[in-house]
């Protein structure tokens, strides 16, 4: 069984279940879950966690974020991507200056309404499928992070730029903002994710790719271990008479453990957690009124 993370590639035409349907049947495991949905025309960085880094799947998803897109101007549609239905199209009179003026305004943070063709819920119900019926319900905006955009190419109406942003940031809806504030409106017309944390696409691997390399039996150089996530925090090794207390999920106290480097824990720090074999087991958390640490998330 495969336990870790593994840099996926996803194409265009699949969702994110799609790809992860199809690993299952290429690696012949149940236990797989992704890092948060990518559109289907939408390619690029997919992390795709695998036997006890599933439960990764959800700390992942507020990893920071990097997308290249396309923004067409001139052009509103009701999924404010091209693959909707044309609402409306409109000369684009802003001068290349003026429409880089405007991309750039929106580094920083805003309040960012989500797309009604999004997965997010509403009383139960995905948006998408509200959309679908016909419906269009009022959405709370959301605060989100444009860390940074470069612009890459003009050749208006289409601009193409690299935008870093914080989880929950909806690119279709970055583009359909910037076209509002313009006047002309705007659509996406390509995405390509490139980065999701440390996660880039140059080291993803397609899943044809993946399937050469099951059969080859050397997909195991592509399989980053779970603690690799946890890498800004310390790290410790318990001391083999406590083992038991580790593999069985109980609080540890400091002096049950070999610390990696000298550390002075502050109440909240987060701490990796190995066993006297050096295999990464959990992530404890220190709560200093008690002067214990705790399980986290374990990794047995």
């Amino acid at each position: 069984m495969i336990n870790g993370i593994m840099n996926i590639y996803k194409e265009a035409g699949y969702t994110s279940h799609d790809v992860v349907a199809k690993l299952r049947g290429i690696v012949k495991q149940k236990k797989i879950g992704h890092t948060g949905t990518l559109d289907p025309d939408a390619v690029g960085v997919l992390p795709v966690c695998f036997g006890n880094a599933t439960k990764l799947c959800a700390l992942m998803t507020d990893k920071s974020k990097e997308y290249e897109a396309v923004m067409r101007l001139g052009v509103t549609t009701d999924t404010q991507d091209l693959s909707g239905r044309i609402l409306r199209e409109s000369v684009v009179a802003s001068t290349a200056s003026e429409i880089e003026n405007m991309i750039m305004s929106f580094v920083g943070g805003y309040e960012q309404i989500p797309p009604m063709y999004s997965a997010l819920k509403i009383n139960g119900k995905k948006l998408y499928e509200l959309a679908r019926e016909g419906k269009e319900v009022e959405r709370q905006p959301r605060h989100v992070e444009i860390s940074y955009i470069r612009i890459l190419d003009m050749n208006i109406p289409d601009v193409r730029f690299v935008v870093g942003c914080s989880k929950g940031t909806y690119i279709r809806s970055l583009c359909a903002d910037i076209g509002e504030q313009l006047g002309c409106g705007a659509a996406m017309a390509q995405l390509k994710r490139t980065r999701v944390g440390n996660f880039r696409v140059e080291d993803a691997v397609t899943l044809s790719q993946m399937e050469e390399l099951m059969r080859q039996g050397t997909y195991e150089k592509y399989v980053i271990a779970p603690d690799s996530v946890f890498m800004e925090y310390a790290g410790a090794v318990v001391k083999r008479a406590f083992e038991d207390a580790l593999s069985n999920g109980n609080k540890l106290y400091p002096r049950q453990l070999d610390f990696d480097s000298a550390v002075l824990l502050k109440d909240g720090d987060m701490l990796r957690v190995y066993n006297s074999s050096r295999e990464f087991k959990a992530v404890y958390v220190f709560v200093k009124n008690e002067g214990v640490l705790k399980p986290f998330k374990m990794f047995l």
